[in-house]
């Protein structure tokens, strides 16, 4: 009986990670719910499909690995996930992480990488994590992503201004010398059609239209580059950079074909190398997947609690991990790259009337028809177009409002927090920026709360004692933290408070944290106190947590001059009775 209903209780858990479900389960979903779902699916996809086209190039591989990554990610993280209204794909913020990888091991390590971090994030699910996102600091997060949004905006400069820069660098400082030392040969063409394309998406009426402007933008940009194409002039596009071979014949641009199904480690590998999956491969992946999905499990809570919101829904947070997890584990199979919660995408979903988890599964089923038959479309769109949309995705995930905001109102510690974040994401990686910055806030952090861990003497206050104390005796409060950063300094100052052979009242109803460092000085302090001074100790209103620490740290039977009692006035009357005593 046990065992069955700990396997209830689990299948019950795995029941209510299904966003899907939920949607169904609110109420009757008939030929409305059905509708409303198809119109947002077609709308957000016509959003995807440039932006997925867009975030694999800027990862470094062809195109169509972002819309397999749409088309199985979508499905699967909206089937599997804890998410109603989440639309999963590929997403500008793991850009930084993804183009070092496909530049070192090819679009094979990168799936590979893809499903090690489905295969973590998956243990995070089971391990009940989906609370991480409530333990990373604001400034940390928008630190990491005002950061991101410099690199991405750095890394579309080349076809931005259509430099030709074909050597990639990994470095900051010598991506800025190679932009600077070919500035020079800039292509005016290229430059006038991402101009083009940056004012489209960002004049395009999006009040009036549900469609934001990354698809009209594309679509002018095209249309600029065939007609300067057709006068003569050259640019450079998706078909003439990217091409590929099926049933013998080498195409131009996008295969119109579905995702095929293959191992992860048997796709491209670097510059045309095969990727060799051993343990040395796993050993170096390793680090980069952990970031992924740490990174991923960050981006779609985040993207879940900003649409709980604005729908007055609730999501499963550990079924959100679960099937992002899923998702990134499906879809390297199928030639895809990472994929999470897309906060724009999702944004639009809901703007555009969605009722169930439905229109993201139709989302990629349109991405997916589209492939098939308009695919040989895509290899007109000018480099420049996807660089334009790409900026303007940088721009609007940089969210230099609230940076800008913290900067004027925040703390000290909150402005190093966020200028070391961003200044470590840019000058160096993700990885570094967001461990850094977690380590700086929580030493600030510890540092305030030391700092605000304070002793005082109210033996003559009012509010605490209405007739005065027996002769010998003080009284004192503790308030804040007790942990290894304040205890040391807190005990000291109350033998600097407390005079010569004066017992002590401590008064610890305000003491909120009491760590193994405040038992090893309390330790300490109690020895000085009952071996050197003779001085008895009566602590008094300990919070339930804080007296079992005090407990199983075996102060209490250390031989000390210790008691502990529930109330002041029992300690007071302890007092009296042993001054009568003595």
């Amino acid at each position: 009986m046990v065992v069955q209903g700990k396997k209830n209780k689990a299948m019950g858990k795995l029941r209510a990670m299904s966003a899907l479900r939920d949607g169904f389960s609110s109420g009757w979903y008939g030929i409305s719910g059905l509708r409303a779902d198809l119109i947002a699916g077609l709308s957000v996809a016509l959003i995807a499909i440039p932006l997925a086209m867009a975030l694999a190039i800027a990862s470094g591989v062809p195109p169509q690995y972002g819309l397999n990554s749409a088309i199985v990610g979508g499905i699967c993280a909206a089937i599997f996930g804890g998410s109603r209204f989440s639309i999963s794909g590929p997403t500008a913020a793991f850009v930084v992480l993804l183009a070092p990888i496909s530049a070192t091991y090819g679009m094979a390590g990168l799936a590979t990488a893809g499903l090690m971090a489905g295969i973590i994030l998956v243990v995070f699910a089971f391990c009940h994590l989906g609370r991480l996102i409530e333990y990373v600091p604001e400034p940390v997060s928008l630190g990491f992503t005002s950061g991101i949004a410099i690199v991405i905006a750095l890394l579309q400069v080349n076809d931005l201004l259509g430099l030709g820069i074909e050597q990639s660098h990994s470095h900051f400082i010598e991506k800025i010398s190679t932009i600077v030392a070919a500035i020079g040969h800039a292509d005016v063409l290229s430059i006038l059609v991402s101009v083009v394309t940056v004012l489209v998406a960002i004049i395009w009426p999006k009040d009036k239209w549900i469609v934001p402007g990354y698809l009209p933008a594309i679509i002018v940009g095209s249309l600029l580059s065939i007609w300067l194409t057709s006068h003569g002039h050259s640019l450079d596009t998706i078909g003439s950079r990217f091409s590929y071979q099926f049933e013998g014949i080498i195409g131009h641009g996008i295969p119109p074909i579905p995702p095929e199904i293959g191992f992860p480690w048997q796709l491209p590998g670097p510059d045309g190398h095969v990727f060799k999956l051993n343990l040395h491969a796993i050993h170096d992946l390793l680090p980069s997947a952990l970031t992924i999905a740490i990174l991923g499990s960050t981006e779609s809570l985040l993207c879940a609690v900003i649409l709980d919101r604005a729908t007055s829904s609730r999501h499963h947070s550990n079924g959100e991990l679960l099937g992002q997890g899923i998702a990134n584990i499906i879809t390297p199979f199928f030639g895809g790259i990472p994929v999470t919660a897309a906060l724009a995408r999702s944004a639009a979903d809901v703007s555009a009337g969605a009722k169930s988890s439905l229109s993201a599964v139709f989302h990629s089923l349109f991405i997916l028809l589209s492939v098939l038959a308009i695919a040989p479309m895509f290899s007109v769109i000018p480099m420049a177009s996807m660089a334009g949309i790409l900026l303007v995705v940088a721009w609007n995930m940089s969210e230099a409002r609230q940076g800008l905001e913290l900067l004027r109102r925040a703390t000290v510690s909150d402005k190093l927090i966020f200028v070391s974040c961003l200044g470590l994401t840019v000058a160096f990686d993700m990885v570094i920026a967001i461990g850094i910055g977690c380590v700086l806030a929580a030493t600030l952090l510890m540092r305030d709360m030391a700092r605000f861990t304070q002793v005082r003497e109210i033996s003559t206050s009012r509010h605490y004692s209405q007739a005065p104390l027996p002769q010998g005796w003080q009284m004192l409060k503790i308030t804040g933290a007790m942990f290894f950063a304040a205890a040391e300094r807190v005990l000291r100052e109350i033998l600097e408070l407390s005079e010569s052979n004066s017992n002590l009242i401590i008064y610890a109803d305000g003491i909120t944290v009491f760590d193994a460092g405040a038992a090893s000085a309390f330790h300490r302090f109690m020895a000085e106190c009952t071996n050197n001074r003779q001085i008895k100790i009566i602590l008094t209103d300990l919070q339930p947590q804080v007296q079992r620490s005090i407990i199983d740290a075996g102060i209490m039977n250390s031989g000390y001059k210790l008691q502990i009692c529930e109330t002041l006035v029992e300690a007071k009357q302890i007092a009296y009775d042993r001054q009568i005593q003595c």
